[in-house]
């Protein structure tokens, strides 16, 4: 039986490839995870499903949905791992392991980006490693 891992992409990150490329990659979120991701989880025997907002709410009300359903979670908050105690406290009631993940390594870049909110609720965090965090990210889960 397959595991099933879900990937959240929150806001602004449907425009990597496209924004700060020097930063983000200049590789779009949708093609590094046509191109790459899912071939990996198929080796991995894991379902990926991937969604994407620009809403604290959306987000939210996702977590939710799949609480009985995935095995895990795979989330890049973006500029809401910073302030979102309500996305904190939705992964707070997951009962699997949460894995957070930063593109840019924010522990390098601006001093309002070194404070992530989200990261006492999950079970651990990559940051740094370009889109190939998320692939880290599944390996974990893998293993």
């Amino acid at each position: 039986m397959e595991k099933e891992v879900l990937i959240i992409n929150g806001p602004n990150l449907n425009l990597t490839g496209n924004r700060e490329e020097e930063i983000y990659g200049y590789k779009s979120f949708n093609d590094y995870y046509k191109e790459e991701l899912i071939a990996e989880a198929k080796i991995l025997h894991i379902a990926l499903e991937y969604y994407q907002s620009n809403h604290e709410g959306e987000i939210i009300d996702k977590i939710h949905s799949v609480m009985d359903i995935k095995d895990m979670i795979i989330i890049n908050p973006g500029a809401f791992t910073h302030y979102s105690y309500a996305i904190h406290d939705a992964i707070k009631a997951v009962k699997f392991p949460v894995v957070e993940v930063h593109i840019s390594n924010i522990f390098a870049r601006e001093e309002w980006r070194k404070k992530s909110v989200i990261s006492p609720a999950v079970t651990g965090v990559i940051s740094g490693f370009g889109l190939k965090s998320y692939l880290l990210a599944l390996k974990y889960f893998a293993e």
